[in-house]
């Protein structure tokens, strides 16, 4: 961690005495924060070359052109994690925080080498994708292309980015397409097993099919999302929190398109004009400690919601993890011109 300090301005700083203090540190990053050492922004040169071609003057006091939103990580994290953070959002420095916000250190990018992980990664592909018809007419749904590739071969490659290895296919819809596209595997470096569904088991009920119980946590995921989570760090805080079960969440919006009216019998006790209610919706991507599949029933059909219910009912620990990476799941047409529209910005 970088001396943070030597960096640091205060909101009234002006533009030149900024470049000044990214000049002095060598670090082409300036942070701005208040007077009790909280984050304000942070100022790259970047930042202020886009200033100076909309005409600001040297004088213009740095709060005029900082991000005020910038990306952080947390001081108690490990430092891998800093470096994936980074890597994600094409950052050359990540300021850290403590718990309260406060700045106490300034890392620097430096490309990770990610170990092999032996973790299993199950992804289910065998759905019909009746609403993506006609694109689902002649492939499985994972195998139609969003950008350049497949949905499913972007899924992959994203764990194989974080040092995942061991996969297993489970197909029913034209599985022999998906088998005939990825084969053992050996073209992207890891090894691929299949599992044939006799007929749709759902999302958990196909688990009862894998070959060999896995030995640590394994990964679930539907095999037509697209995100860019981080899967180690998911991985990470199933472990580190002493979950059986964690599925990932994502917040969901919705405005009531009408003022509404909250009443104490007959008398109204407020209004509230178009409220949004907010919601956490599953994401579709789960990581399950080996013992759950002694859970699931065998040769029926068993989805992984019903898992999740019967372990919050039995009241074992179930974690859910925020999604605040890109995702979208591509279930319907309007979904797919969305992820075709996102891919470049997000997978390439």
């Amino acid at each position: 961690m970088n001396d943070w300090k030597q960096v640091a301005v205060n909101s009234t700083t002006a533009m030149k005495e900024v470049l000044s203090v990214i000049d002095r540190g060598g670090m082409q990053i300036a942070l701005v924060v208040d007077d009790g050492c909280h984050l304000l922004g942070t100022v790259t040169d970047g930042d202020i070359r886009r200033a100076l071609l909309r005409g600001e003057g040297l004088d213009t006091p740095v709060s005029g052109l900082m991000n005020a939103n910038p990306v952080t990580g947390l001081v108690d994290e490990d430092e891998m994690l800093w470096q994936r953070t980074m890597q994600r959002h094409a950052l050359r420095h990540l300021p850290l925080l403590d718990p309260q916000g406060c700045v106490v250190g300034l890392a620097r990018y430096e490309p990770p080498t990610e170990p092999r992980r032996d973790n299993p990664v199950v992804l289910m592909a065998g759905g019909l994708g009746t609403r993506l018809r006609p694109l689902t007419n002649d492939r499985p749904k994972p195998l139609v292309e969003v950008g350049t590739k497949p949905i499913l071969e972007t899924i992959i490659e994203n764990f194989v980015s974080h040092g995942f290895h061991r996969f297993y296919l489970c197909i029913n819809y034209m599985g022999e397409m998906i088998r005939e596209h990825f084969d053992d595997g050996s073209h992207w470096g890891v090894e691929i097993e299949y599992v044939e569904e006799p007929a749709p088991l759902g999302t958990a009920g196909a688990l009862g099919l894998l070959p060999e119980r896995p030995t640590l946590p394994f990964f679930v995921m539907n095999g037509d999302v697209l995100t860019k989570v981080d899967f180690v760090r998911l991985l990470e805080f199933h472990q580190r929190h002493g979950f059986d079960a964690t599925l990932c969440v994502r917040e969901y919006h919705q405005q009531i398109p009408y003022g509404v009216v909250e009443t104490d019998g007959h008398r109204v006790s407020r209004l509230v004009e178009k409220p949004v209610r907010r919601y956490h919706v599953n994401a579709g991507i789960y990581v399950l400690n080996p013992q759950m599949l002694e859970r699931i029933p065998e040769d029926q059909f068993y989805d992984m919601p019903m898992l999740f219910e019967t372990l919050v009912a039995r009241q074992r620990p179930v974690g859910s993890f925020p999604l605040r990476d890109y995702w979208i799941d591509i279930g319907q047409m309007e979904h797919y011109q969305q992820a075709e529209t996102d891919f470049a910005e997000h997978f390439q």
